[in-house]
């Protein structure tokens, strides 16, 4: 039989990036006597902050953060590492006594760290192959393929990024199955209760330019610079396969070598980044365990709380 503690659900804050997650995330943490766990894929990496919108450690407020800051960005990212280590920490968590509060935009890891999901392995030569088509094709054309071989896997992945593109590609190769079908119906393996942050979608493109002007006014650019080094392409942010795709650095990047103006990487930014949300939104929707919040305002702790005590009652 389950002690009270160990029994208690993991409460996952998840929704488009700007929707306020990390506010309530941190409200929730103090009502409940909760501790943070990242599920933000680029917070994981170490000195991405700005960009990030990874809170300081004074706005944390004393609430404990898991897994930020855990890798170099010259890493790849894993997500059966990330699920690996979620698990230990929400375990460690919940035997504590403390409530595990999952919070972050990036719809595998939370499911990675909630659900039934057992990813593929892989192979070095046939990954190799597929980066130096990658390289030489660029994201688009290997998109096209996926979308031949797997249109829900297509549809759920940006024509952009290359990373994912690749890795659904290989998964593809090696088990001869599509790779939308290593994500299994919505089955948790903890007690988890989600709360989904939604606006509508004037209001969500109006806080993305918001949030990128102000990580522009904050020194973004400076951060980026630091990031990459002295501009070599095997050194820093550059070497990082994950790390140098994502959202604001890659388009800083661009600026920094000159491809682009400063002006045309901060519209980049703001633009790549309502596509994104656009897809994360889709991604939470089809989720149909999510309950979801107007975010508009700060939401009510006590009705957010409310959602919990409900979902919670009606799993036991």
């Amino acid at each position: 039989m389950e002690s009270e503690s160990s029994a208690r659900p993991v409460v996952a804050v998840v929704g488009p990036t700007a929707a306020g997650k990390s506010e309530l995330s941190l409200r929730l943490a103090r009502a409940l006597g909760g501790e943070v766990v990242n599920a933000d894929s680029m917070q994981l990496y170490r000195g991405m902050d700005i960009g990030t919108g990874k809170l300081t450690a004074a706005e944390r407020g004393g609430i404990p953060h898991h897994l930020l800051d855990i890798w170099e960005v010259t890493e790849t990212a894993s997500v059966s590492e990330y699920q690996r280590l979620a698990r230990a920490v929400i375990e460690d968590i919940r035997r504590r006594g403390r409530t595990a509060i999952l919070v972050g935009g990036s719809g595998l890891y939370v499911r990675a760290a909630i659900d039934k999901l057992e990813f593929p392995g892989t192979d070095p030569a046939v990954r190799e192959r597929l980066e130096k088509e990658l390289a030489a094709l660029g994201p688009a054309a290997l998109h096209a393929r996926l979308a031949a071989a797997d249109p829900a896997a297509a549809m759920a992945i940006l024509p952009s990024n290359g990373r994912r593109i690749v890795r659904a590609l290989e998964v593809i190769g090696l088990s001869g199955r599509p790779f939308s079908a290593t994500l299994p119906d919505y089955r948790s393996v903890l007690p988890a209760v989600q709360i989904g942050l939604e606006l509508p979608r004037p209001e969500l493109d109006q806080r993305i330019a918001a949030r990128v002007r102000q990580m522009w006014q904050a020194g973004f650019v400076d951060e980026v610079r630091r990031l990459a080094g002295p501009g070599e392409p095997g050194a820093g942010l550059r070497a990082g396969r994950t790390a140098s795709r994502a959202l604001g650095y890659a388009q800083v990047l661009r600026f920094l070598d000159g491809d682009w103006t400063e002006a045309e990487a901060e519209r980049e930014t703001v633009r790549s980044t309502r596509r994104f949300a656009r897809r994360q939104e889709s991604w939470f929707r089809r989720d149909p365990r999510i309950r979801w919040l107007r975010a508009g305002q700060p939401v009510p702790t006590r009705l957010a709380l409310a959602v919990i005590d409900e979902s919670a009652a009606a799993a036991d």
